[in-house]
């Protein structure tokens, strides 16, 4: 293993042991110095189920957790699920299926409360939801709008994060302001695939180096991720497994100790009330 007597985690990646690297995925986060996963759910088609049901969510749902559960054998640290719908399926539903947008968002917040259920009982950490990154229409992001401040409302009788999939931007204060109305702390919200600056919720920051230098620079509260999407039929896409614990390593280089503390240590404690020491070693 390549120390760098530090909790490493990667915020948002994705394990496929069917048809992706899996394991070995972990094995090379491990061997760079990665200690810690959060472990985000594929979209539901990638994994063959196109519900009509909230129910027929939970196939993927159960199937992360057990990806997690071989993950965390392999890490210094642990692994933990994020389970939700990805806010795209509302494309697929409305434009392949003939749903309608209010019809889509009902069956995508019945999965959400399927998703809850591993969360309470302690299965999972932490929510996944948001809307579609892309120009839509307005009864489109509307719809996901709705569904998302659903994921806001179980978040907060849950006590849990909620992480997000958004179009790109730098202020997503509005979002932050929907889930503090319904109860929730803008600190519990995480805005994955975000730019090294972000006003409103908590950035994951795609760990390029150009957005980590602007996170580490600031005062604020930030994470680190690869989006690493484990499909054979993308092999370069987004980036690899081995790109955190690489990317610490130059921060620490570079003099950012108190940068890779916040992203590593500080700022999962904040966001998901989980500490990356006690639990290395476990």
């Amino acid at each position: 293993m390549d120390e760098l007597d530090t909790p490493v985690l990667d915020n948002h990646l994705h394990l496929d042991p069917e048809r992706g690297r899996g394991m070995d995925a972990v094995r090379d986060f491990v061997r760079l110095g990665g200690t810690h996963l959060l472990v985000v759910n594929k979209p539901s088609w990638h994994l063959g189920v196109e519900p009509d049901e909230p129910e027929e969510f939970r196939q993927v749902f159960e199937t992360t957790i057990e990806v997690v559960d071989e993950a965390s054998s392999l890490l210094p640290g642990r692994a933990w699920p994020v389970l939700g719908v990805h806010p795209t399926l509302i494309g697929r539903l409305v434009d392949d299926r003939g749903f309608t947008p209010e019809a889509a968002a009902e069956l995508m917040a019945g999965g959400l409360e399927v998703a809850a259920e591993f969360v309470a009982e302690g299965q999972a950490l932490a929510l996944k939801s948001g809307r579609p990154h892309y120009d839509a229409e307005p009864a489109i992001m509307d719809a996901s709008n709705e569904v998302m401040k659903r994921a806001f409302e179980l978040a907060v009788d849950l006590d849990c994060a909620v992480q997000l999939h958004t179009e790109g931007a730098e202020d997503l204060t509005e979002i932050a302001e929907w889930a503090e109305a319904r109860g929730l702390d803008r600190t519990r919200v995480v805005k994955h695939y975000a730019r090294g600056r972000l006003a409103g919720p908590v950035p994951s920051v795609m760990s390029e180096k150009d957005r980590l230098q602007v996170a580490a620079d600031s005062d604020e509260p930030f994470l680190m991720e690869t989006d690493f999407v484990d499909d054979p039929d993308r092999p370069g896409a987004v980036l690899g497994p081995k790109t955190v614990p690489r990317r610490v390593r130059w921060l620490l280089e570079e003099g950012h100790e108190e940068a890779v503390r916040r992203a590593h240590v500080e700022t999962p404690a904040l966001a998901y009330d989980i500490d990356t020491e006690a639990t290395l070693g476990e």
